[in-house]
């Protein structure tokens, strides 16, 4: 099976895509020619013609409107924000328009758009090219959110967006495009050749959305993650020398609550890792949902470890990050029953 990086994974499932179905389309800044800023579109327009895939103004708003535009009209366009800092001036097109579209017309229409954003810290980016918002999307109604943390689930997730027929926010966290990050900066990159799911088919495939994925068995704790911290909280509990149960959630909505239950239920204990901030964070919810539904079967309280409340820092990235150090803390917090 070819070895492939998070970016040329999603890069095939777009290629895939474009390939099987006249009906999708790419759009965004810099998408086309360019190849996007982190090479994610690469050699598309060359492949498939600007009519397919197609260079946009900087208009993050305008961008969503033709995306929606063109849904309503039979297509399937996959649109690029080039980060997810810059998602904000279309907030009120994703929300007001794009998420409320099948429940406004009475299923007469459907919005069958995809959009693809970079989304988290770690590569120097500072406040304005390092946000995680999946909270604020998460609470929209008529949303999927999705945020992969491999090259297999990415392209997997990408091409089963891309076939639904609601809207799907696609997170991809910019740290893990060229390899496994265990939250250590000072450490040697890893490339995802090196890591089983760098390991992609060339044709066509679906991992489902809804679905989390129980990524390393264990009966002490369950450490719930997503994301570049799915990386960071493995590397944390496997320092410890800890039999646990690590799931990465994947499809933030719809949550598979689910499996997150039962591993809880089988376990006792509970440690919930994001990097996005911590008030009224994804993992609020994460933790309320577990709570309600695990409450008799918890030895410890839940903990959460996450990013501070402050804007994402340039100086001082690697003290906001929540690294392995604090994972650990929480671990041993959970496992000591306090």
């Amino acid at each position: 099976m070819p070895q492939m990086n998070m970016i040329q994974a999603l890069n095939s499932a777009m290629d895939i895509a474009l390939g099987r179905d006249p009906a999708v389309v790419v759009l965004g800044e810099d998408v086309g020619y360019f190849g996007g800023v982190f090479r994610v579109t690469d050699g598309l327009q060359r492949k498939y013609g600007q009519h397919r895939v197609l260079d946009t103004p900087i208009a993050e708003g305008g961008i969503v409107a033709a995306s929606i535009g063109m849904a309503v009209n039979g297509l399937r366009p996959v649109a690029e924000i080039q980060f997810a800092d810059y998602i904000y001036p279309a907030y009120d097109q994703i929300v007001s328009e794009l998420a409320r579209l099948r429940y406004r017309s009475a299923g007469a229409f459907s919005a069958p758009v995809t959009i693809r954003t970079p989304c988290g810290g770690g590569i120097r980016g500072g406040q304005t090219h390092s946000q995680s918002p999946e909270a604020l999307f998460a609470h929209v109604c008529g949303l999927k959110v999705v945020m992969p943390a491999n090259p297999y689930d990415a392209k997997g997730l990408l091409i089963a967006a891309i076939e639904d027929d609601d809207p799907v926010l696609f997170l991809e966290p910019k740290r893990l495009y060229n390899g496994p990050f265990d939250g250590d900066p000072n450490k040697p990159a890893v490339p995802w050749s090196t890591h089983p799911r760098g390991e992609v088919p060339d044709g066509h495939y679906t991992v489902p959305i809804g679905k989390a994925a129980v990524v390393r068995e264990g009966r002490d704790v369950t450490v719930i993650s997503y994301g570049t911290m799915l990386h960071v909280a493995e590397a944390a509990a496997r320092g410890l020398g800890l039999d646990a149960e690590v799931i990465d959630v994947r499809t933030i909505v719809p949550l598979d609550v689910e499996t997150l239950a039962a591993s809880v239920q089988k376990t006792g204990r509970c440690v919930i890792a994001h990097e996005a901030t911590r008030f009224a964070g994804f993992g609020a919810e994460l933790m309320a949902t577990i709570q309600e539904r695990c409450f008799w079967h918890l030895e410890a309280p839940i903990e959460r470890v996450c990013g501070w409340d402050t804007p994402y820092p340039h100086a001082f990235e690697w003290e906001y990050f929540p690294g392995p150090q604090r994972v650990a803390a929480a671990l041993k917090r959970v496992m000591e029953g306090r």
